[in-house]
């Protein structure tokens, strides 16, 4: 068998797993049996680049299709998975454009074997991880995969007068101290906290690139359309929980709702046609970074726009049993209500905005 028809094999599996997965019942809990079931599918390798036994999936031009699929996929199937899953594409991406050779090998050697990587960059308020001595100093958080993540590509000031901020992937053991986020409406099983990390061992050569390349362009901004992918996902689950809620309820023939199913429909066609279409600008190479920014940010804006819209026909149709738990959209709803809550959706707006109106004619 050829290495193109043993990449498509693998593809296949992959998807396959990932339609028949199910969300866990539990609303706070890690999906752990999920994750072993997804890794062990090859979820947590397809991005590794296909020249080193991946199959490229967000981390190589060719690999931005599949990608898509796998992150609504996840998406659809969880969302917490599909969180943590867009986190580790985003750190394998990282380490594929600035790090070395060796550190490269050295990671993808890591995911192939089943290790999750978070990618951390938030600090505590008032709190700013340092490195010291070859050492992390400080806290990160809120992140996701707090306690379940063994890898994590981190941000933190390497001192000097310019207080440089650099990459840093650490090895974790999974027993750094984590204060987990109180609270929180959704999102709950996507293991947010604040983790400890002092101590971890962060020696020259695990940086990964130079200062200032975690916020480089047009990768920075860019990387906002694999959000929008398990946004779309979730909608998508949305959509076929109502479906099958008027069904089951025997109201598919009443004429409003069949009219509010009828701009759900809408809706999550909107979502992903946007997705699809930012994936292939976002992933194009020699493209104009500026025009590529500034569709990915109309397309985060597009998918948050029909997520709201659909939310609010899928409430109206079930009535109070879509706020009533356990009724899988009053969970849905909270998750998707949470994870849309992206930084700067105005500014977002206002940059895109900015550049279609300031091009030439």
């Amino acid at each position: 068998m050829n290495e193109s028809s043993t990449a498509a094999r693998r593809q296949a599996h992959l998807l396959d797993a990932l339609r028949s997965a199910a969300a866990p019942e539990a609303d706070c809990a890690f999906p752990a049996a999920e994750m072993a079931r997804l890794t062990q599918a090859g979820l947590l390798a397809a991005p590794i680049p296909r020249r080193l036994g991946g199959l490229g999936a967000g981390t190589e031009p060719e690999g931005g299709g599949l990608a898509a699929r796998l992150l609504i996929l996840c998406g659809r199937a969880n969302p917490a998975v599909g969180r943590l899953f867009e986190a580790h594409v985003n750190a394998l991406r990282l380490i594929v454009r600035f790090g070395d050779q060796a550190q490269l090998r050295a990671a993808c050697e890591d995911a192939a074997g089943g290790h999750l990587f978070g990618l951390w960059v938030t600090d505590p308020p008032g709190e700013c991880l340092r490195v010291r001595d070859g050492r992390l100093l400080g806290r990160k958080g809120p992140s996701s995969g707090a306690g379940h993540c063994t890898r994590a590509l981190v941000t933190a000031d390497i001192g000097g007068e310019a207080g440089a901020t650099c990459l840093f992937l650490a090895a974790l053991t999974g027993r750094e101290p984590v204060a987990p986020v109180s609270g929180l409406h959704g999102m709950r099983a996507a293991a947010n906290g604040v983790v400890t990390l002092d101590g971890v061992a962060a020696p020259a050569d695990a940086q990964i690139g130079s200062a200032g390349d975690y916020l480089r362009e047009p990768d920075f901004s860019c990387g906002a359309w694999r959000t929008s992918a398990v946004t779309a996902g979730m909608l998508d689950a949305l959509a076929e929980m109502v479906r099958s809620h008027l069904v089951r309820r025997g109201q598919a023939g009443a004429p409003m709702q069949q009219a509010r199913f009828g701009e759900i429909l809408i809706a999550r066609e909107t979502a992903q046609l946007w997705v699809e279409r930012a994936c292939l600008l976002a992933e194009a190479e020699g493209g104009d970074p500026a025009a590529q920014i500034a569709y990915v940010n109309l397309a985060r804006i597009a998918v948050e726009s029909a997520s709201l819209d659909a939310l609010r026909h899928a409430q109206r149709s079930l009535g109070l049993a879509a706020f009533v738990a356990p009724h899988p959209l009053e969970r849905l709803a909270r998750d998707l209500t949470t994870y849309l809550r992206q930084p700067a959706p105005d500014s977002v707006l206002l940059e895109a905005s900015a550049w279609h109106l300031g091009r030439p004619e």
